[in-house]
């Protein structure tokens, strides 16, 4: 499965809360992730870190070539069984975003909306964006999902956890 999501919206992160270690590189300057990243867990499942996209400190013509990169392996991934959009929840939902979420429905392969830097906002409003995403996607939840997460804190952890699993179950 791959991890994508804007460049600074934790992907990178989010990777190293999930596996417990310092697989993915991470920095405070957006764009760090310049390849697509191959992170083997056991012989049969990888997670894939994905260059991001949207604003970092690099000339257009990098940000052309990591747009190709990500479209080349998207396509042609056959093997891909999920896609976590990784979206910071003050930013959710933004054109690219969108875009991702309709490939992944016209291509029938499960996105899961991983909403970190949950622990920015105070409790009631994080649950309040997380309600009004989900509302967004009520009539796709056989392939949308949705989720806070906060790599900090580790909250949504297992949650994640249990999303892959159930993904990897599904094409075994």
């Amino acid at each position: 499965m791959a991890f994508a999501g804007r460049s600074n919206a934790g992907k990178s992160s989010s990777i190293n809360a999930l596996t417990g270690g310092k697989l993915a590189r991470v920095s405070k300057t957006p764009g760090r992730t310049q390849l697509i990243n191959f992170f083997k867990l056991d012989d049969e499942r990888k997670l894939i870190d994905l260059p991001g996209y949207g604003y970092a400190k690099v000339a257009k013509s990098v940000k052309d070539r990591w747009q190709k990169q990500l479209d080349l392996y998207l396509v042609n991934r056959t093997c891909l069984c999920g896609l976590v959009l990784v979206m910071d929840i003050r930013h959710p939902l933004k054109p690219f975003d969108e875009s991702m979420i309709e490939w992944c429905l016209q291509s029938d392969i499960p996105v899961h909306l991983l909403l970190t830097k949950a622990d920015k906002l105070k409790s009631g409003a994080a649950k309040t964006q997380l309600m009004k995403i989900q509302k967004v996607f009520a009539d796709q939840t056989d392939l949308v999902s949705v989720q806070l997460f906060s790599s900090t804190k580790s909250t949504g952890v297992k949650e994640l956890v249990n999303r892959l699993n159930s993904w990897y179950q599904r094409t075994a």
